[in-house]
């Protein structure tokens, strides 16, 4: 079992990338997919530097598009381990578009990227603890951990078929929603 415990600080990492024209879709503005491949790239660099080798990307949650990125701006993205289990880590992402005329700096998005470690066989492997210097990095483990029962109790309803309810009980569960039952 791995005993040792690393600092927040020994893995945060900032990305910065200019916006160019290929980035972006037909409204002009930066396709989510580039900002999702950019957050992946550094939730990798994170982890890895936090557990010291190879880790993949297992989920990824609260990836929510407050404001737009426009071509020309500089896009920083700032992540940091926010928790760790046996050989899971939460890696926090908050992005933030800047325009280099004017300074100004807009908070894009945030999200959590859920990294596990694998060793040279491809398995799992245990990855250091986290060592938390201040009321910032409590929170944010704790929030961590509030996350990652919230993402078993998500897996576990989407495992489901609802078979414990009837159609009938559907049915009246859906009457304010935004659909028509025709049958």
């Amino acid at each position: 079992m791995n005993n040792s415990f690393k600092k927040v600080s020994e893995s945060q990492t900032i990305l910065t990338e200019l916006m160019i024209p290929t980035y972006s879709n037909f409204g002009g503005k930066i396709h989510g997919g580039i900002l999702l491949s950019l957050m992946d790239k550094v939730a990798y660099v994170t982890a890895s530097k936090h557990y010291g080798g190879y880790c993949v990307t297992v989920a990824v949650d609260g990836v929510e598009f407050i404001n737009p990125v426009e071509v020309g701006q500089l896009l920083s993205l700032k992540s940091s381990i926010n928790y760790v289990g046996k050989s899971s880590m939460i890696v926090g992402i908050r992005v933030e578009a800047m325009y280099p005329k004017t300074g100004i700096i807009s908070h894009t998005n945030s999200s959590y990227f859920t990294m596990v470690a694998k060793n040279d066989l491809n398995e799992t492997d245990i990855v250091p603890g986290l060592i938390l210097e201040n009321e910032n990095e409590i929170r944010r483990f704790y929030e961590g951990l509030n996350l990652k029962f919230m993402s078993k109790q998500k897996r576990d309803m989407l495992k489901s078929d609802f078979s414990h309810l009837s159609v009938n009980e559907i049915k009246n569960l859906l009457l304010n929603e935004n659909c028509k039952v025709s049958f």
